[in-house]
């Protein structure tokens, strides 16, 4: 699937931040007081749900109030979460990951910032086969090196570098499946390219495309599959032969290539995001009830974030219903594109070199509320599933790719060509790449996991 194919209006829904309102003094100093922790969280090292009313949480807003009363059901089972959001970066509270995890670990893997790595990378494009050429930055040209030379460092702790022998005798007789997006087919390209130091894998897929793989280490007994499901519901285009058209999504309807699929898994990596910013038809009970930057008349306009809530909290709720599935799910949290100067077909790119440090990048406008709401569907999906023993785990990869606009492919996903025009790529992630820490994340949590049973 083509970049372009991918986030036809990602750009257009981001914004600058607001200038904070200059207040002469003395002339409301009580008032001042208090407006300025409502107004401007990221000044003030409380938690967003303490100053955001519950209402703002659960259910998330869309645009067409006759709706409302469709998430009412949900918003009375939803927990909200508490998300932190300071100069430095936004995350899940620690004791919250913990809550979230079920661990007693003290150490939040996830809350921390890059620092150097001579030693990376531990791959290159000429020893793994599995890079899409989109994605093979070196292979086209990339002058800089320099942004494969970080590794992830925990406030309080150190993450090991990814151990393939480890990993291996680790999932022997295991199996692992990717739902989601082309991110989710990056992290497993990423992962096959790691443990090419040891073996490569044997291609057992039913079909010729990218889209639905499986590939089989034998030696280890152990398989991985990725399922194309962008959407993680149901979904078929408005016009069979143009994707550019709107979708259309069946929102409380699984999608099925992965729903029928998983049963027999240890271990499933959901994710979903960037298509979500695409022209979409929202189905409920198979009614249409509203609409996504659609030009239909008598049709209300909605947000991306009431069909994000919505499939999710579908996506879960069908893990939660599979009669013979037993396997741990992660949640893998929304990595953000880093288009600037431009939406991404307005002459948007990401020219970084070098990582941003925490204070230089703050999670904010769609970013942190598709990141509240993945965090909320998480927690419904937790306390549903605790009466069949269900474990739903949190793979949080959105604070420290949100600080890596260094990683993208930009124009070096494919060779120049005159008088073409090709937009850049500020989505998918390099291979090697900032990408390659999801397995260090991975390994660190399967092994938490096994260490907690």
């Amino acid at each position: 699937m083509n970049f372009q194919d991918l986030d036809h209006s990602l750009g257009k829904l981001q914004t600058r931040k607001k200038n904070a309102t200059k207040i002469a003094p003395f002339v409301a100093l009580a008032i001042l007081f208090t407006l300025i922790p409502i107004y401007y969280p990221s000044m003030h090292p409380k938690k967003l749900s303490q100053v955001l009313s519950s209402s703002s949480l659960v259910p998330l807003p869309d645009s067409n109030t006759q709706h409302q009363s469709n998430n009412s059901s949900n918003s009375s089972t939803t927990q909200q979460v508490n998300v932190t959001k300071s100069d430095d970066h936004v995350s899940v509270a620690p004791q919250e990951a913990r809550i979230i995890n079920s661990t007693d670990e003290k150490c939040d893997l996830f809350s921390g910032e890059w620092v150097e790595n001579q030693e990376a990378p531990y791959y290159t494009n000429m020893t793994c086969f599995t890079i899409q050429e989109h994605q093979n930055c070196m292979k086209y040209g990339r002058p800089d090196t320099d942004f494969l030379k970080w590794k992830w460092k925990p406030d309080g702790c150190e993450l090991p570098i990814f151990d393939a022998h480890q990993f291996l005798e680790f999932v022997r007789g295991k199996s692992l499946a990717f739902v989601g997006d082309s991110v989710a087919r990056n992290h497993m390209q990423s992962l096959i390219c790691l443990l090419s130091k040891v073996v490569y894998p044997i291609d057992v897929s039913n079909s010729t495309d990218q889209e639905n793989r499986r590939w089989e280490y034998r030696d280890y007994n152990f398989n991985m599959s990725i399922f194309w499901a962008p959407y993680l519901v149901k979904a078929n285009k408005t016009e069979p032969n143009n994707i550019y058209q709107p979708f259309n999504l069946y929102l409380d309807e699984p999608d099925e290539s992965w729903s029928t699929k998983i049963q027999d898994f240890d271990y499933v990596i959901i994710s979903s995001g960037h298509w979500f910013s695409r022209p979409t038809m929202f189905y409920l009970n198979h009614t249409l009830v509203g609409c996504l930057f659609c030009s239909q008349p008598n049709v209300s306009q909605m947000t991306s974030f009431f069909s994000y809530q919505k499939a999710f909290h579908t996506a879960f709720q069908t893990i939660n219903s599979l009669k013979n599935y037993k396997g741990v799910t992660f949640l893998r949290t929304f990595a953000p594109s880093h288009f600037e100067d431009g939406v991404w077909d307005k002459g948007g790119d990401c020219v970084r070199t070098t990582p941003f440090k925490r204070n230089e990048k703050v999670l904010d406008d769609y970013n942190l509320e598709f990141y509240k709401i993945q965090l909320q569907e998480l927690m419904v999906a937790q306390k549903q599933g605790k009466m069949r023993n269900l474990k739903f785990r949190l793979f949080d990869a959105t604070q420290a790719m949100l600080l890596r606009a260094d990683g993208h492919p930009s124009k070096y996903g494919h060779w120049p060509k005159p008088n073409v025009t090709f937009s850049n790529d500020c989505v998918h992630w390099c291979l090697p790449g900032p990408i390659d820490v999801w397995n260090d994340f991975l390994l660190e949590l399967m092994k938490r996991e096994e260490s907690h049973r």
